[in-house]
């Protein structure tokens, strides 16, 4: 299936490893140029440098963190210097610190908001105005499945990534006539340094090991595994495509069958 992205030019954020560095890969793949920012530059630079020999696409790398204000705009401005467009825009971010309400102070509440919601808006604002005058663009957005049905000792999550999800929504009805499409991405249990993190966190919490934190986790997935970044990153890249323009203001789970409401 062509999906037509090739000569696209993609900006993917936290794209140095895990799920954003999975979408990168994918859309490298299909032939976008590309656009990577994540906080260390070092793993940055090199997976800049893997998926430029693997899939002969341009690769422009920028160092910034997505919670600084004033990061995502200086990536976008840089995106635009050296390609000249934003055509998809790939939002997303480490996830806030785990915890019940009663152990996050004003500051930590604070910094996640700047993490999992301002830096969406900031990105948006950046890339919106040039896709609608091209009459074209992809906003997609990485939430979490504790967007739409909250996963215990993570308030922050919980609380903060249903916002985007609400931002998103209305974004999409507004940006429709020129083209745009906005969408959110709810990947679920997935083996990524995220669920490493999280298991060591519960199993701290439950005094069990982290290897058992983790079959918890996988006996809650209808499915019975964790998914592979790649799967969650094949949605994005169709999401991304010109075959998904009738989709938006929709936010689509790769849990696995976790979620279970039914819409």
């Amino acid at each position: 299936m062509d999906l037509g992205l090739r000569g696209r030019v993609a900006l993917v954020a936290a794209s140095s490893k895990g799920l954003g560095k999975a979408v990168a890969e994918e859309l490298g793949a299909e032939g976008a140029n590309l656009v990577l920012c994540a906080r260390d530059d070092s793993a940055l630079r090199a997976t800049a440098d893997e998926i430029r020999q693997r899939s002969g696409v341009k690769v422009h790398s920028v160092q910034a963190d997505v919670a600084r204000t004033g990061d995502p705009e200086r990536v976008v401005r840089e995106a635009i210097r050296v390609f000249g467009k934003v055509d998809i825009l790939l939002t997303n971010s480490g996830g806030p610190p785990a915890g019940p309400f009663e152990s996050h102070s004003a500051e930590v509440w604070d910094n996640a908001y700047r993490l999992v919601l301002a830096s969406v808006v900031e990105f948006c604002r950046a890339v919106v105005p040039g896709m609608k005058e091209r009459r074209w663009g992809r906003i997609l957005n990485v939430t979490s499945i504790a967007a739409k049905q909250p996963v215990d000792n993570l308030m922050l999550s919980n609380s903060i990534r249903a916002g985007v999800i609400g931002f998103a929504r209305t974004l999409a009805n507004e940006v429709a006539p020129f083209g745009v499409t906005v969408n959110n991405l709810i990947p679920g249990f997935t083996r990524t340094e995220r669920m490493v993190e999280l298991a060591e966190v519960n199993a701290k919490k439950e005094g069990i090991s982290v290897e058992e934190a983790q079959r918890r986790f996988t006996a809650q997935i209808p499915l019975g595994r964790m998914a592979e970044p790649r799967e969650f990153a094949a949605l994005a890249a169709f999401l991304a495509s010109a075959r998904a323009s009738y989709i938006t203001g929709q936010s689509v789970a790769v849990d696995g069958g976790w979620i279970r409401a039914l819409l």
